[in-house]
C-alpha cells in the first residue's frame, strides 16, 4: 500500500469517525437492573458448557459463571487496548500532525479511551473482581506497550481486537443475553470495524518493509501474544465465582472440545489474515499450537 493508498483509507476512516461514534454515557443506561434469567455470555460459548463440571451447575450458577467470564474477556480487552493506545501515542509522536493517518491514529486513540472506560463502567456493574493477565504477562504487556513497533505491534493487537470482534458481533444479536452486554457488544463492534480495517492494512505495509530478521524475531512475539489470548481470554479465577477451584476449571476448560471450538471459531478471521501474511510459522508456531487458536488439522 503506498503512501497515497494510507491516506486514502485515513480519510474513510477518518469520515466513519466523524459518522458513526457513540458515546457510552449518552447510549447506555446504566442505572437499569439486569434482567432476571439472563445470561452474560452464550450458553453454548461458556468455558465449561459440555463439561460434567457444567452439568452439576445449577441454571443460577451457569449464569453466574457467564457474568464472571464476561468481566475476564472485558478485562483482557482493556488490557489490550491500553497497550494500543500507548503504541499509538508513540507512533504518532514521529509522525507528520497535518497528515489524515496521524490523525486518525488520535481519533482512535479517543475511541479506546472511550472503550476502555465503557468496559470499566461494566466490570463495575457486574458486581466482579477485575480479571487481567499477571505475572510474566503483564511484564511482557509493559515491554510491548514500551517497545513494540511494526508488525509485531499491529499484529498482536489485532489477535484481541478480532477475537473481542467476533464474541460480540454474536452477542449483540442474541436475545439470550442481557441487554447491556447486547449494547456494550453493538458499539465496540461498529467503532472497532475502523480499528481493524486501519491495522490490517498498516500490518501488510509493514511486513513487506520488514527484513527477514525483524520478522523473525516479530513472529515470537506475535506467537506469544495468541498464546496469551487463547489461554487467558477465561481468567482461572472465575471458577471460584461458582465453587470451583481455578486450577480445576481452568484445566477443564482447556480439555473441553465445545470451548476449544469457541477458541478456534473466535480465531478463524485473524489466523487466516496473519497467515496470509506469513506471520504463522517460523519461532512463534509452538505458542500458536498452545494457543488453541489454529484450525483443527485436517
Amino acid at each position: 500500500m503506498t503512501t497515497t493508498d494510507r491516506e486514502r483509507t485515513a480519510t474513510r476512516l477518518l469520515s466513519s469517525s466523524a459518522e458513526h461514534s457513540y458515546d457510552p454515557e449518552v447510549e447506555i443506561d446504566w442505572e437499569a437492573p439486569f434482567v432476571p434469567g439472563l445470561y452474560f455470555v452464550p450458553p453454548h460459548r461458556s468455558s465449561l458448557n459440555g463439561t460434567s463440571l457444567w452439568e452439576g451447575l445449577t441454571e443460577e450458577q451457569r449464569i453466574t459463571l457467564t457474568r464472571h467470564e464476561l468481566a475476564s474477556i472485558a478485562g483482557l480487552g482493556v488490557w489490550f487496548e491500553t497497550i494500543l493506545m500507548q503504541l499509538l501515542v508513540r507512533g504518532y509522536y514521529k509522525q507528520d500532525p497535518t497528515t489524515a493517518h496521524a490523525q486518525y491514529a488520535l481519533t482512535e486513540i479517543a475511541d479506546e479511551c472511550r472503550h476502555s472506560v465503557m468496559f470499566g463502567r461494566m466490570i463495575a456493574k457486574l458486581g466482579t473482581p477485575v480479571y487481567r493477565p499477571g505475572g510474566v504477562d503483564a511484564f511482557l504487556g509493559k515491554w510491548i506497550g514500551a517497545t513494540g513497533v511494526g508488525p509485531r505491534m499491529f499484529a498482536a493487537i489485532l489477535i484481541c481486537e478480532e477475537i473481542l470482534d467476533t464474541l460480540q458481533r454474536e452477542a449483540m444479536a442474541d436475545e439470550q443475553l442481557q441487554p447491556l452486554v447486547r449494547m456494550v457488544s453493538r458499539i465496540h463492534v461498529v467503532e472497532e470495524a475502523r480499528h481493524v480495517r486501519y491495522a490490517r492494512e498498516e500490518l501488510a505495509r509493514q511486513v513487506r518493509a520488514a527484513g527477514r530478521g525483524r520478522l523473525t524475531f516479530d513472529k515470537l512475539v506475535i506467537g506469544r501474544a495468541a498464546h496469551l489470548c487463547g489461554t487467558r481470554l477465561i481468567h482461572p479465577d472465575v471458577y471460584r465465582s461458582v465453587g470451583i477451584d481455578p486450577a480445576v476449571g481452568h484445566r477443564a476448560a482447556l480439555a473441553n472440545p465445545r470451548f476449544r471450538e469457541t477458541l478456534r471459531w473466535s480465531g478463524e478471521r485473524v489466523v487466516a489474515y496473519l497467515n496470509d501474511l506469513d506471520l504463522v510459522d517460523g519461532p512463534g508456531k509452538p505458542f500458536w499450537r498452545m494457543s488453541g487458536l489454529l484450525p483443527r488439522p485436517a
